[in-house]
């Protein structure tokens, strides 16, 4: 597997690797993950990274159980510190709303209750080729799938794209991970994505990108996906996990017309039934009907949530593994925020179902491949900056009023 990396806003060395007391330690779930992630991970030689899984005699199957196991709470003292900062501020009570909210979220997500900024944010996409573009579920030609889905991922390798914009205005760096372009899945209305064996590699290699993440010191991660197809696979994976028809889960995607938008609900009406047997397997639901991208991420997703790192949820696909990832780690959602809203019908309904309630919404904006996740960054940022930042009133040598509510 390739990882190509573009580095945005501008060319900048790698920070450095941050203290043990900085970021949680690795857990028994890197001895399942066998990959090597370049050391060189972000310099900006344009070499590839290499990314290798297995041995000579074929890694042990996955113990999702285990892994689960190793997905703890966000740690409650640290929430209580900041509660009791952000009571001492010197400002209206409760005056900042719902940043208060994301300010104690922050803290009990990097186990610390000292408030400080946000200067590490990074956004992975995971890019693939789906089988079900084939049948004309895109705005994009069949025939152009590949191709489209090539171009995009040079367009954000090269600092382009909704992503390349946003991440320079918020001072993000962006990663691109080749899982499949150019290797469709297969098509998942009448085939199986990929082999369980596929699903598995694919999985650990997303595990050991949120490794080398979290080694790095990012301090917030936004994972996304990008390829022509993604959002008709996250559509069926929605269907399935919250039991809804395939018309309730079935956007216009890249702007689909209403002939396009019935092939891709019938598309999903039958990749649907044949995900429906297999529910209770997640390995298994994503060789049937999600794909070896999808897998990567969802793997990527529940590293995360293993290595104490938040993570920003994009679109609809990035929604749809998080749902994979509750059914494996019941704790994971508590790790997670959404960004902003798309018009996606299946996206409001992955929501609902983490209990996650969005941090933009009313826009309508389509586009995805991280650029969702960034919309709602600057909130997050926002939080954090204000606890850090804000005087108490002790600090400020302002009298308390005698007479202030919490209400």
């Amino acid at each position: 597997m390739d990882a190509s990396e573009n580095p945005t806003p501008e060319p900048a060395e790698q920070p450095e690797p941050v203290e043990a007391a900085q970021t949680a330690p690795k857990t028994a779930a890197e001895s399942e993950v066998s990959a090597e992630v370049s050391a060189e991970d972000g310099a900006e030689t344009g070499d590839e990274a290499a990314v290798e899984t297995g041995t000579e005699t074929g890694p042990e199957p996955l113990n999702l159980d285990q892994l689960a196991d190793q997905a703890e709470r966000p740690d409650e003292a640290a929430r209580d510190q900041m509660r009791n900062r952000l009571a001492a501020l010197a400002v209206p009570a409760a005056g900042l709303g719902r940043l208060e909210e994301l300010a104690i979220w922050l803290a009990g997500a990097r186990g610390s209750g000292e408030a400080r900024p946000i200067e590490r944010a990074r956004v992975v996409v995971f890019a693939g080729d789906h089988g079900v573009a084939t049948l004309g579920v895109s705005a994009t030609a069949p025939d152009q799938a590949q191709a489209v889905t090539a171009a995009r991922v040079k367009q954000i390798e090269d600092g382009g794209g909704a992503v390349g914009v946003l991440a320079r205005l918020h001072g993000a760096t962006v990663r691109v991970v080749d899982v499949s372009v150019g290797s469709p899945s297969g098509r998942v209305d009448k085939e199986d994505a990929a082999t369980r064996e596929e699903i598995e590699h694919a999985f650990r290699l997303g595990m050991a990108v949120a490794d080398a993440e979290a080694d790095s010191g990012a301090d917030v991660l936004i994972p996304a996906l990008v390829g022509v197809g993604a959002s008709t696979v996250a559509s069926v994976l929605a269907g399935v996990l919250t039991g809804k028809d395939a018309a309730a889960v079935t956007g216009r995607g890249s702007g689909v017309d209403d002939t396009a938008w019935m092939r891709k609900c019938a598309a999903v009406r039958d990749a649907m039934r044949r995900g429906r047997p297999v529910l209770g397997d997640q390995l298994e639901l994503l060789a049937k009907v999600g794909g070896r991208d999808f897998a990567a991420l969802t793997g990527f997703l529940l590293q995360a949530v293993i290595r104490r790192v938040p993570v920003l949820l994009d679109g609809v696909t990035t929604t749809s593994c998080a749902m994979l990832v509750q059914r494996i780690a019941y704790r994971s959602p508590q790790w997670l925020l959404a960004g902003a809203l798309s018009p996606e019908p299946a996206h409001g309904s992955a929501l609902d179902r983490l209990s996650l309630v969005p941090l933009v919404e009313g826009y309508d904006v389509r586009q995805s491949e991280g650029a969702l996740g960034l919309l709602a960054l600057p909130m997050l940022k926002a939080a954090a900056a204000l606890a850090a930042e804000l005087a108490t009133f002790d600090e400020a040598g302002i009298p308390e009023p005698v007479l202030r509510s919490r209400v």
